[in-house]
């Protein structure tokens, strides 16, 4: 069994309008995944320092961060990165480009999971819809042509209000979409923005979205999860 989650931190900037990376990490902690995919985990503007400072990750948690080594002081990729429990190997790991026209980007890693291989993708998908069935064409082109073939979990803020139609329908017969829940806005959530695709040969025991008074607190996005068995 792993459990997997999602969560766009908005930075490390709460509805309180205060950045707290503590209190994002406390939350992490409260989910208790074994692998996490963050959004929006780098600063916007200058050297796009790391929202969650690495010695902070650290000394609060049991993650380390999969090093994609894009920028000296960055997290990730376009604010993308992916965080694992300690134990866990990283077999290989990469960034994705995607077309865009605002910047955006996926993080790829590989990741050992007690003897089995698991892939897992984390994105951040267009905001204006423009590009978004374009974008997930080309994660699913990367994690097809890539080898070995492995199960895979696709997450991240897809930034579709819909549950039908545009980037949806490009997951159809090749990837499980785990019923999470509604996870946006955090102080009252009513869309589905952050989701978690499962490719056959993951089994999904149980799904759903983290709610607690630091969740609604920490991010404008709640995180979601699911609980993955080997089938």
């Amino acid at each position: 069994m792993v459990k997997v989650a999602s969560y766009n931190i908005r930075k490390g900037i709460g509805t309180d309008r205060r950045r707290r990376p503590a209190r994002v990490l406390e939350v992490l902690n409260e989910i208790g995944a074994d692998i996490i995919a963050l959004q929006e985990a780098d600063r916007r503007f200058g050297l796009r320092h790391s929202a969650l400072p690495p010695d902070l990750i650290a000394a609060e948690t049991d993650y380390l961060p999969v090093p994609f080594e894009t920028r000296a002081e960055s997290l990730g990729h376009h604010g993308n990165a992916i965080l694992v429990r300690r134990g866990f190997g990283v077999l290989m790991h990469d960034i994705l480009h995607l077309p865009t026209i605002e910047p955006r980007g996926a993080v790829l890693a590989d990741i050992d999971v007690g003897g089995h291989a698991l892939r897992i993708v984390g994105m951040h998908l267009d905001l204006s819809g423009l590009r978004r069935r374009q974008q997930v064409r080309a994660v699913l082109a990367e994690v097809d042509h890539r080898t070995p073939p492995l199960p895979s979990v696709l997450m991240g803020d897809m930034n579709q209000w819909s549950h039908q139609g545009g980037m949806m329908d490009e997951f159809v017969g090749r990837h499980h979409l785990a019923q999470t829940g509604p996870s946006f806005h955090s102080q009252r959530p009513v869309a589905r923005l952050d989701r978690i695709f499962v490719s056959h040969g993951l089994h999904i025991e149980d799904a759903g979205t983290h709610h607690s008074l630091k969740a609604r607190q920490a991010s404008d996005h709640l995180p979601v999860w699911a609980e993955l068995s080997f089938g």
